[in-house]
């Protein structure tokens, strides 16, 4: 029997796939040639996840991969309707930016709370301000999005002392359901967003939701650019319904230089990077090599895509 062909949908630079020489054919695809090559294809690794490639050429005739990897913790830009409905077996890279976004989130908390911009901005100005900082043990946070990123979150605010309120699809042990997220806000002086993006989630903080919360509170999003309305933050910011935010994650990427977001009071702006620390690369590569062995021995892959809700579901967690 011949090897199996994994086909990469490339980007620089390409994965290390040390242990798998010999064991399985590599070919490379890009946006344009990604098409012709899937009906050849037993696995697909979608090493440029920031592309929608996927999502435009899997429509069409021929066979398709029998499981496709993608080393995000995303699955919103390669699942259309033909892959969700498909026998396709989905993954995604579970277990490798929990703890970096949830570090990440909170050093942008303490950065607000100490109001670090504007020191930075007074060091640069050459200008001596004395100024109070506020103090984060006590206060409260509320966390939108229940799976690893947004617990792991929540671990970690509460190691600074703060009251964390962790809001998911569904309530369960520990976890809030969608209809305590307004009172939670309405409490919260941190609002985080780290959910998937889904149908139900998409635009999820709009003017209403901004409006809710108080006018100390402050918003950070490292979930997807999508679950923001961000007219509506900007306009939030303006009329100083809230004192602050931080996006991580943007509806265009790379941010246009002509977005209001640049400008907006109280906004720290920083380019999809929270989850991303040195060695990420090699850490995503390696588990999608622990993964193909895996599946080439016929064990079961973890990490394992409910397509029709967009995320892995609470059970295939293996710290529960």
């Amino acid at each position: 029997m011949s090897e199996p062909k994994l086909l990469v949908l490339a980007a620089d630079p390409l994965p290390r796939l040390g242990r798998l020489t010999g064991k399985v054919r590599v070919a490379y695809a890009d946006e344009d040639t990604l098409a012709e090559q899937l009906p050849s294809a037993d696995v697909l690794l979608v090493w440029d996840f920031t592309s929608d490639a996927v999502r435009r050429a899997w429509p069409g005739d021929g066979s398709r991969p029998r499981w496709v990897h993608t080393p995000s913790a995303g699955v919103d830009r390669l699942l259309c309707p033909e892959l969700a409905e498909s026998d396709t077996v989905v993954t995604n890279a579970r277990g490798i930016f929990e703890r970096p976004i949830a570090e990440y989130v909170a050093a942008l908390i303490l950065a607000m709370a100490k109001d670090l911009p504007g020191t930075l901005d007074l060091q640069r100005q050459r200008h001596w301000r004395h100024r109070e900082g506020l103090s984060v043990a006590g206060t409260r946070a509320a966390v939108v999005g229940a799976g690893p990123i947004g617990r792991t979150i929540a671990r970690t605010l509460k190691a600074l002392g703060i009251l964390t309120a962790v809001v998911g699809r569904t309530p369960r042990d520990g976890i809030h359901g969608v209809r305590d997220l307004d009172p939670l806000l309405a409490r919260a002086d941190w609002v985080v967003c780290a959910a998937p993006l889904t149908d139900d989630t998409r635009g999820m903080f709009d003017a209403r939701r901004f409006d809710l919360m108080q006018p100390s509170a402050r918003f950070v999003n490292v979930g997807r650019g999508p679950l923001v309305v961000e007219s509506d933050l900007v306009a939030a910011l303006d009329k100083r319904w809230i004192a602050g935010a931080a996006l991580d994650v943007f509806e265009q990427e790379p941010l246009p230089s002509g977005s209001p977001l640049w400008d907006a009071p109280g906004l720290i702006v920083s380019p999809h990077m929270s989850g991303d620390t040195v060695g990420w690369r090699d850490r995503l590569g390696e588990q999608f090599v622990d993964m193909y062995e895996a599946w080439s021995a016929g064990r079961p892959l973890p990490n394992v895509v409910d397509k029709k809700r967009g995320y892995v579901p609470m059970h295939d967690d293996s710290s529960e």
